[in-house]
């Protein structure tokens, strides 16, 4: 189990904190909007209405101690400035930002965010690359050369196993999960012969990748 904190609670924010603590972790959520907290409150671990741009509220909160903290206030470029300025200086080993553009996320990553996401963007890659290929079900960006993605069994794959495919040398790309009836095995064996109903998630470049979904 995890520990977390969210600052903001807007759509993301909110979206986020409930998530986090579906997948049974340990969420703080702190906004000064004390109707919008007291929403959530009972849906969450710990939720606060206060100010996060403060360091002395976000350090009687034992921000310190937690794995990762969720900066959420993407249409306030200065508030998230300051809000993750102070959990760096906490000692927040992770602080996850939300940017309305890249020129926010630049700003942000130069402070010190370990990572920043630009939610709008990253739903019409996501879009962009379900709406081309039917084989891909889902997309996850890990930089504007690279990413990751959920596709059906090629039809030229079923039958054969990766060993023999030879998937790292003929395609460029890596298998590092395989979905089967909602299942999740992440130690594939070599010799597994891939069935048409089975999914796989591969990590490559952005042109491996179309590469694997054109078969």
């Amino acid at each position: 189990m995890k520990t977390f904190l969210v600052a903001g609670l807007g759509r993301f924010g909110s979206a986020v904190a409930l998530k986090l603590r579906e997948l049974g972790n340990e969420v703080m959520v702190i906004d000064d909007d004390a109707e919008i907290v007291q929403r959530i409150a009972d849906r969450v671990t710990y939720a606060v209405v206060g100010d996060a741009r403060d360091e002395a509220v976000l350090e009687s909160l034992g921000v310190k101690d937690i794995d990762c903290a969720v900066v959420a206030i993407g249409d306030d470029l200065a508030a998230g400035i300051l809000i993750t300025l102070n959990l760096k200086s906490l000692g927040v080993p992770q602080v996850i930002c939300k940017a309305r553009n890249e020129q926010q996320k630049r700003a942000l990553e130069k402070i010190g965010a370990d990572r920043v996401l630009i939610p709008e963007r990253e739903m019409g890659i996501k879009l962009a690359q379900n709406l081309t290929s039917t084989s891909v079900l889902d997309y996850i960006e890990l930089s504007s050369q690279c990413g990751i993605a959920e596709i059906k069994t090629p039809e030229p794959w079923v039958g054969k196993n990766l060993r023999d495919i030879n998937v790292r040398v003929e395609y460029g790309v890596n298998v590092i999960a395989l979905r089967k009836n909602e299942q999740i095995q992440v130690s594939i064996s070599p010799d597994y012969a891939l069935q048409a109903e089975d999914v796989l998630v591969i990590i490559g470049s952005n042109e491996e990748l179309a590469g694997v979904q054109s078969l």
